[in-house]
C-alpha cells in the first residue's frame, strides 16, 4: 500500500514503552484492539481514506500490492544487479495460511541447512515466537523488523516441532543435493514447511559446502564445480571484511560493485595525494567524481577507489578489476567537491583524512575502519581448484600489465598472459611519463628517437619481470594502443603547456600547435592502435626491441620465455604486414647482436569489424587472433563506451536491449562476427590459436559462447582467472 512499515512499528513500540513491556506477546487483547485503531488512523493519514472492512476489498488491494511491487525501485534494482531480463511481471497465488502469531506455542522462522557464511554443516537460522510470516520476502524475521532469537532456542520452547524440522532439513538437502534456504511456521505446536529454495552463500561458504558434500558422498566433483559460481571465487581472491554483518548500520551510500574485494583507507581526492600518502605508509581511498588515465598512479597507490559517476565498464572499474583493486563506481548518492576536499552524502560532510571502508562485492560505502581478512589459495579452495583444473578444456589466461600483476596471475592459476597493455607501464613513474610526453611532443624523428631511447630500458625491465613471473608460459604483449592525447596532463591549457614545457626548448606557440594536432573529434576511432606504429615505425621498433632483449636476457638466466607480439586495431592485411616487417627487422638485429635466437609469434587483435570479415586474409600473416571484445562491441553497435550511459538505461528499461553489451557479450550480432573470423581464419591457417582479451572473459554466458565458437582461451583480470577457470569447465562438459 506504499505506507512505510516504520509508521506502524512506531505505534506498537510506543504502546509497549507506555505499558513497560518488552515483547509483543505481552500485549493484551484490549491492547491489540486499541493498536488496531491506531493502525487504521495511520492508514487514513497516509491514503486519505478509511481502511476497507470488506474482506474481498482487502484481498483485492493485497493482490494489487503484489502486482505493483514488480515495478518498485527495490525490485527493479534487484533485477538489474542480478541481470534478470525478459520477464513480463509477477504472479499472485492466493491460499490459506497457517498462523505463527497465535500465542507462545506458535512462531515463525527462516533457516539455512548449512551456515551460508562459513559453510559449516549446522543449521543456521532465526526464530520468532508469536510472529507471522508472509509468502513474499517482507516477513518479520527476514526483514529484521523484530529481533529474532537463534534457532537453537526453538528446541527449548518447542522441542517436538524442532525435532521434526531437523529431520525435514535432512530430507530436503538429501533430495535437492544443495544447501537449502527454508521458511517455516509453527501453529500451536504443529510444524508447517512454507517454502524452500537453494540458499545464497558467500564465496567461502560455497567452496566449503561443495567440498564437504563431495566428502559426504552426496555429490561428485563435477556437481560440486557446478555449485560454485565465478563470483564466489572472485570474493575469495580478494581481501574481505571479517564480519560483514557488523557494519550494516554504518553504510552511508551504495554504488555499483565494480571490482570485488574490500578496502579500508583514508579519504583523498587527487591522484597526487594518493601517491604521496601511500608513500608515507598510509592506506587511502581515492574518491573522485570519475577517473581518467591521468589518475593511474593514484589509483595504483590507493587501497580502493570510489567514484560518483561511471558504470561497470568505466575507466575506474576496468582498471580496478585489472589490478585487483576494490572499486565502487557510479555512487550517485555522493557529491565530490575537489576544491574544498570534501565529499557530501546527503546532508553529511566527510573530509580528507576520514576513514572509509568499501565493499567492492556489494557496492557498499561504510563509514569507519573495518578489519580485513587476506585471501588464501589453500584448504578447501585448493581442493576445489584441483578438481577444476582436471576437467576444463578452455584455457584461462590473465590480463597483466606489470610484473606484480603477472605474479598474481600465476598464483591464481593463469595459463599465461593473454594481454599485456604496454601503455600502462608509461604511467608508473614521473620519469616514464615525462619521456613519453617528450616523444609525443617531438617534431622530428631524431627528437622522437631520443625520447624512445629513454623509454627503452623501462619497457625492457618490465618485460623481464613479466617473463620471469610467467616462466614457461606464453606472454602476449600488445603494442601501444590508446590515442596519444591520453598521455598528456589534465587541466586548463595554461597548466598543460606549463607541464609540457619543462625540459624542452619549444615555445609556448609550438607546444599549443602540437596539442592542437593531437586533438580529435572521435579519438577512439582515430589516431591509435597500429596507426601509431605505422606513422611512427620507430615506436614499434622500440617496443619490439625491448621485448626481444628482455626475452634473451631471461633465457640466459634459465627462464623459459614464449613472447607473443600483438598488433592492435588491424583493419587491413597491409597494416599488419607493415608492422610485421618492422618487428622482424628488429628481431634479426637483436638476435645478430646476441648471437642467439628465440621463438616468438606475431598476431593480430580482431576488434575492427572489417578484420573479422576478412580474417582469412589477416591469417596469412597473423599466427594468432585475439578478439578485443570491448572495441569490437563498440564498433559493431556504433556505441561509444564513454557516452553509452546517456541512453543505455532507457534501452534496458524499454526492453530494446536485454543487457549492457559491454558487460554481457552480444552473441547474435558481435558473436556472429566472432564465428565468421574463427571459421575464415582457420580456413587459411588450421592451427590458428584464437582467444579473447576483453572484460567479457569473466562473464558466464559470454564464456559459454566463446567455448562453443571454438576459441582456445579467454583472458581476464588476474584476480578473475580462477573464476574464469570454473566458467571454462562449466561451459565445456
Amino acid at each position: 500500500m506504499d505506507i512505510p512499515h516504520a509508521l506502524f512499528e512506531e505505534k506498537i513500540e510506543a504502546m509497549k514503552a507506555t505499558k513497560g513491556l518488552r515483547n509483543d506477546t505481552e500485549l493484551t487483547a484490549r491492547d491489540l484492539k486499541e493498536l488496531v485503531e491506531q493502525y487504521k488512523n495511520v492508514y487514513v493519514e497516509a491514503k486519505g481514506e478509511e481502511f476497507p472492512s470488506d474482506p474481498k476489498k482487502q484481498l483485492h488491494l493485497s493482490v494489487l500490492a503484489v502486482f505493483n511491487s514488480w515495478n518498485s525501485v527495490r525490485a527493479n534494482k534487484y533485477r538489474s544487479i542480478n541481470k534478470i531480463t525478459g520477464l513480463k511481471g509477477t504472479a499472485v497465488n492466493v491460499q490459506c495460511m497457517v498462523f505463527g502469531n497465535m500465542g507462545d506455542t506458535s512462531g515463525t522462522g527462516v533457516l539455512f541447512t548449512r551456515n551460508p557464511s562459513t559453510g559449516e554443516k549446522k543449521l543456521y537460522g532465526e526464530f520468532l515466537v508469536n510472529a507471522q510470516v508472509q509468502i513474499y520476502r517482507g516477513e518479520d524475521v527476514v526483514a529484521g523488523i523484530r529481533t529474532p532469537q537463534d534457532l537453537d532456542t526453538m528446541n527449548e520452547c518447542m522441542p517436538e516441532p524442532y525435532a521434526e524440522l531437523v529431520e525435514n532439513c535432512k530430507i530436503l538437502e538429501s533430495h535437492y543435493k544443495e544447501m537449502m534456504d527454508i521458511e517455516f511456521t509453527v501453529q500451536e505446536n504443529r510444524l508447517w514447511m512454507l517454502q524452500c529454495r537453494t540458499g545464497k552463500r558467500t564465496g567461502k561458504g560455497a567452496v566449503k559446502i561443495a567440498v564437504d558434500m563431495v566428502n559426504e558422498g552426496l555429490i561428485d566433483s563435477h556437481a560440486a564445480i557446478k555449485m560454485v559460481e565465478p563470483r564466489h571465487l572472485e570474493q575469495l581472491l580478494h581481501p574481505q571484511f571479517e564480519n560483514p554483518s557488523s557494519y550494516e548500520d554504518r553504510v552511508i551510500a551504495t554504488g555499483l560493485p565494480a571490482s570485488p574485494g574490500a578496502a579500508v583507507g583514508q579519504i583523498v581526492f587527487t591522484a597526487d595525494d594518493a601517491e604521496a600518502w601511500h608513500a608515507q605508509g598510509k592506506s587511502v581511498i581515492l574518491v573522485r567524481t570519475e577517473t581518467s588515465p591521468e589518475d593511474v598512479g593514484g589509483m595504483n597507490a590507493a587501497a580502493g577507489i570510489l567514484t560518483a559517476r561511471g558504470g561497470m565498464t568505466s575507466h575506474a572499474a576496468v582498471v580496478a578489476r585489472g589490478w585487483g583493486k576494490c572499486c565502487v563506481a557510479g555512487c550517485s548518492g555522493i557529491r565530490v567537491n575537489d576544491a574544498e576536499k570534501v565529499v557530501l552524502v546527503g546532508d553529511k560532510v566527510f573530509c580528507e583524512g576520514e576513514w572509509l571502508s568499501l565493499n567492492g562485492s556489494t557496492g557498499e560505502v561504510i563509514l569507519g575502519k573495518l578489519p580485513l581478512s587476506p585471501p588464501a589459495l589453500s584448504g578447501d579452495l585448493g581442493t576445489f581448484m584441483a578438481w577444476v583444473d582436471g576437467v576444463k578444456k578452455l584455457k584461462v589466461k590473465a590480463n597483466a600489465d606489470t610484473p606484480a600483476d603477472a605474479l598474481v596471475a600465476r598464483n591464481n592459476g593463469a595459463e599465461g598472459i593473454g594481454l599485456c597493455r604496454t601503455e600502462h607501464m608509461f604511467f608508473s613513474s614521473d620519469e616514464r611519463i615525462r619521456a613519453m610526453r617528450q616523444m609525443i611532443m617531438a617534431e622530428t624523428i631524431e627528437q622522437r628517437q631520443i625520447a624512445l631511447d629513454r623509454l627503452l630500458p623501462y619497457q625492457r625491465m618490465d618485460f623481464e619481470g613479466i617473463f620471469r613471473a610467467m616462466d614457461g608460459l606464453p606472454v602476449t604483449i600488445r603494442l601501444l594502443d590508446p590515442p596519444l592525447h591520453e598521455f598528456l596532463p589534465e587541466g586548463n591549457v595554461e597548466d598543460i603547456v606549463h607541464v609540457l614545457s619543462a625540459g624542452t626548448t619549444a615555445t609556448q606557440e609550438e607546444i599549443l600547435t602540437r596539442i592542437e594536432k593531437l586533438s580529435e573529434v572521435n579519438p577512439m576511432l582515430g589516431f591509435r592502435g597500429c596507426r601509431l606504429g605505422i606513422s611512427y615505425p620507430e615506436l614499434t621498433a622500440m617496443q619490439a626491441r625491448a621485448i626481444f632483449e628482455a626475452a634473451i636476457a631471461m633465457t640466459e638466466q634459465g627462464v623459459k620465455v614464449f613472447p607473443e607480439i600483438m598488433v592492435p586495431l588491424v583493419g587491413t592485411p597491409e597494416e599488419l604486414d607493415q608492422q610485421l616487417k618492422v618487428i622482424r627487422e628488429v628481431a634479426d638485429k637483436v638476435f645478430a647482436i646476441a648471437e642467439t635466437t628465440i621463438s616468438y609469434k606475431v598476431g593480430s587483435m580482431i576488434e575492427v569489424p572489417r578484420a573479422a570479415l576478412i580474417a582469412n586474409e589477416i591469417a596469412e600473416q597473423a599466427e594468432f587472433f585475439s578478439f578485443g571484445t570491448n572495441d569490437l562491441t563498440q564498433m559493431t553497435f556504433g556505441y561509444s563506451r564513454d557516452d553509452v550511459g546517456k541512453f543505455l538505461p532507457t534501452y534496458l528499461s524499454h526492453g530494446i536491449l536485454q543487457s549492457d553489451p559491454f558487460e554481457v557479450f552480444d552473441q547474435k550480432g558481435v558473436g556472429e562476427l566472432v564465428k565468421i573470423a574463427v571459421e575464415r581464419g582457420r580456413r587459411t591457417r588450421p592451427d590458428l590459436e584464437v582467444g579473447i582479451c576483453g572484460e567479457h572473459g569473466g562473464e558466464p554466458s559470454s564464456v559459454a559462447f566463446f567455448a562453443k565458437a571454438g576459441l582456445n582461451y579467454v583472458s581476464c583480470s588476474p584476480f578473475r582467472s580462477d573464476a574464469s577457470s570454473t566458467l571454462a569447465m562449466n561451459t565445456n562438459r
